[in-house]
This record gives structure tokens, sequence and C-alpha cells, in this order.
């Protein structure tokens, strides 16, 4: 870090508004004490000042939003006037770039028709978006490193990888840019990012947020990462898509509520082939340790599917490059042309071309396969309320590990598989994970445990994890070298 690096990032130039979650944020805009327009523009500034250091914010959106918000016409919801990011995958705000971090999208300056339901409802809400995060190319890697952005960094240290797809989205959420950002998980997208950065990443229930899409290489869930918990849970409780069927404020209210006796079971060892850093695996057991001690029933175990990785895996082989061929059929549509090896980098073109011959019976074979593994895996948690695992095997890596210039497409691929191992399952399964910062490595990076629950349990989740962070509350205050 050189020396004007050093001072954009430095206490003198620092902005207290950093520091508040949006929850507070919020508050100080219905109490009068600042107006939208205040919070917007300093959110702006904190971004020009730090963002340099971390490359998460490529997209800035900032003359619009200074102007809605000075102009007081964004919604009046119970976010109102707080700074958001958009994640440049996913959902959609009419009018903004959307590039998904591919060069052919972004030199046809490719933009909104429409906001997509979730882009709506943020607006809603009152969240006012100053710019769109980072992401990798169509969202497909577990580190953020597009050819067209370049690498987006860990603030806790930038030699680090800050993880993917949400990697924008918590390295500027995890620097107090802006304190709630979208955020997408398709195989551990949404908690890869929160666990290497320090942050709190609910992947919800499938449905819960945005109906499950069909294709098109699209997120299969998304939502948000946050500093706090109580923003997490507020803003699902605001965003919740079947809001009509729900309990208001159940999952806010679940912050207060005593958690009942639950049945908890303990992994750490990795369902892939990946070792499990030593870090990694004393975070587990210590907090099931007070879990434990808490009066929860804990116990070592958790569903045996998940040593049926060899064969999931031959099935994922036909699967995945069917997948990276949606996410072309979406360029192609976008640009209304065919879509060439030029358009896209060439980790995306290669694994697509695997695509090529696979036949319709094979992909039905591995799908109803897969139906069956779902089944085998959920049944794990009829005994079980919930499973605690890492997050990631791992702490963040070196950035250079992941480079995508200097490592040939499968090769990547290896070594982002096992990122995943501990994530992918319940995006299978459909079943909510949260991730919270709970721990640091020797080293003093953060390191993630993950909660996973039943189908629709996320106020259980929530409830169980307000008790542990009350077990250690410096956790979640905990700010990363590089902070506004």
């Amino acid at each position: 870090m050189n020396d004007a690096e050093r001072e954009g990032a430095s206490p003198s130039a620092a902005d207290p508004l950093a520091q508040l979650d949006a929850s507070e944020q919020a508050s100080l805009v219905a109490r009068g004490e600042l107006s939208a327009g205040e919070l917007v523009e300093a959110a702006c500034r904190r971004i020009e000042r730090v963002d340099g250091l971390l490359g998460a914010v490529p997209i800035r959106l900032f003359d619009e939003a200074i102007e809605l918000a000075r102009s007081g016409e964004s919604a009046p919801g119970p976010f109102a006037g707080v700074p958001f990011l958009m994640k440049d995958v996913g959902a959609r705000q009419a009018g903004q770039p959307y590039y998904a971090a591919n060069r052919a999208l972004m030199e046809a300056d490719h933009r909104a028709a429409a906001d997509t339901p979730l882009g709506a409802r943020f607006r809603r809400v009152g969240l006012v978006t100053v710019g769109k995060s980072s992401a990798p190319e169509f969202g497909l890697q577990s580190n953020t490193w597009p050819l067209v952005y370049g690498p987006t960094r860990n603030p806790w240290d930038p030699r680090r990888a800050a993880g993917g797809s949400s990697g924008g989205a918590c390295a500027a959420v995890a620097a107090g840019l802006v304190p709630v950002a979208h955020a997408s998980d398709g195989a551990g997208s949404i908690r890869i990012p929160a666990a290497w950065c320090g942050l709190v990443g609910l992947k919800p229930t499938r449905d819960r947020v945005v109906w499950r899409h069909a294709g098109k290489g699209r997120p299969d869930v998304e939502f948000v990462v946050a500093r706090s918990l109580r923003d997490t849970a507020a803003l699902l409780d605001a965003l919740r898509a079947d809001v009509r069927s729900a309990r208001a404020g159940e999952f806010g209210a679940a912050l207060e509520r005593p958690v009942e006796r639950l049945r908890i079971g303990v992994l750490t060892e990795s369902p892939g082939e990946a070792a499990v850093d030593p870090d990694c695996r004393a975070l587990v057991l210590e907090w099931a340790d007070r879990a434990s001690d808490a009066g929860h029933f804990v116990e070592a175990g958790g569903p045996a599917s998940l040593c049926e990785y060899a064969e999931r895996a031959l099935h994922g082989a036909v699967l995945g490059p069917i997948e990276y061929r949606a996410c072309l059929d979406e360029l192609e549509e976008r640009l209304g042309r065919a879509a060439g090896p030029g358009d896209v980098e060439p980790y995306l073109w290669e694994l697509s071309q695997l695509a090529v011959g696979t036949s319709p019976a094979a992909a039905a074979a591995a799908m109803r396969w897969n139906e069956a593994w779902v089944a085998r895996t959920l049944s794990f948690f009829e005994d079980c309320d919930v499973l605690l695992t890492p997050t990631v095997a791992e702490p963040a890596p070196l950035l250079e590990a992941l480079d995508p210039e200097r490592h040939d497409p499968l090769a990547l691929l290896e070594k982002m598989v096992p990122h995943m191992a501990f994530t992918e399952p319940w995006n299978a399964t459909g079943q909510p994970a949260l991730t919270l910062p709970l721990g640091r490595t020797r080293a003093g990076l953060p390191i993630g445990l993950q909660l996973v629950g039943r189908r629709g349990a996320e106020a259980r989740l929530i409830g169980l994890a307000a008790e542990l962070l009350a077990r250690s509350p410096e956790a979640s205050r905990a700010r990363p070298p590089i902070h506004a």
C-alpha cells in the first residue's frame, strides 16, 4: 500500500456513518437528524475515497442517486434513503447498466429495460442505488476477478481474494462503503465472500425472496449481504416474495424471542476432497461447545448423502456445462446476435463447450439422480434442526492463486470447487444457510460459521444466530484495515 493509499483509508478521513448499519442509518433519516441526500452523498464520497484500494464498485450511479435522494422521491419505506449497491448480476433496475461483468455487454452499454421484481422491491423499501458491485462474468466463479473490471481485493488483506460471486458487494459492505448490498447465491456466492470478508450472509430458502429462475444461467437465490444480523432479519421481512402469507415482522421478532432447545449436528470434514483448515475446524468445534453450554443437544455428524461426493460430481459434470451454455444463450438474447469466443472470457467459453453433445436423456438421468439425492439429504433434517459447518474449508486465499489470466479454465475450476464444498449442497436442497463472522485465523483473517436449517426455517436460524452473537458481541463489530 503506497502513501496515497494509506492516506485514502486513514482514520483522519473517516466517515462515522461508515460504522452504522442500515437500520441505524434509516433511523437517522426517520428522526430527521440527517436527510437522505446527506446519507447518499456521504456514501458516494466513501466509494470515491476508498474503492481504489478494493475494486468493488466499477459502475457508479452517483448523480442519479444524489438527485433522487435530494428530491425526496425515493420510496418512504423502512430503509428510506439508505445507500445501496446492486450486483452486476441478477436483479435489475430500469435504466441502469447491466453488463454481468461481460465485455460485449459493456461495449454495447446494455441497460435494463425494466425493474425485475426484486429490483422493484429494493426501490419500494427505500434503498437508493449508488452503484453496481463487481462480480465474476455471469456470476460463475467463487472469486471476483472479471477480466473486464479486474480483481476485487479483500479489505482485510488486499493481497487476498474477496470471494465470489458477490465479492464486490461483500468487500464494499465490509469496508463501510455502504451498509448493505444486493447479492446472489447459486453455489455459495453469498456465503463464501461473506465469510472471507467478515459479514453476515444469509442464503434464504429457495423462493423466499425470488421465485426460482428457470435456466438462462441466472442465480438460484438472491438477497443481500450485511454487517449486522438485525439488517439481515429486517430486510428478509421487507423483501420476501411470499409477504401475503407471512407473519409480519417474523424474522425481526426472532432476534428477541428465546430459542427453543435445538438438535444440532456438527460437520467439520469436507463433503468433497478439500482439506479443512485447522482454524476453520476449530471455529466450528468451539461454537458447538458453546451451543451445548447454552442447553442445545449437540452431536457430531451430517447427512450421509454428502459422502456421495464422487457420484454427485459425475452428474454435475453433465449438468454444469448446460448452465454455462445457458449463460451464452442469455448473452445472445441481450446482444441480439450469436456469441463467439471473443464475446466472453475463456473460462465461460471453454466450459460451455463441454455441453456440446450432451443428450437430453443424459441430462434427464442426471436430474433424476439429483432429485433422489436431495430427498436423501433432506431426510437427515427430520431428526436435526440445525447443522453447523465451516462456511468455507479455508480462509481467503491469495489472489494470485485464482488469477484467470495465469490459469487455464479447467485448472481454475479445479481450484474453486473446494470453496463450495460446504455451501453448494444447500443450493441443491433449497434450504436456508447463514454464515456468521464468529472467528479469525491466527493471522487475523475472518472465517465464517455456517448454520444450515430446514426449508422455511430462517426464523430459527436467525434466533440461534442472535444467541451465538450475544456470546461474542465483539465479533460483529470488528473492522478490516481498509475501512471508510
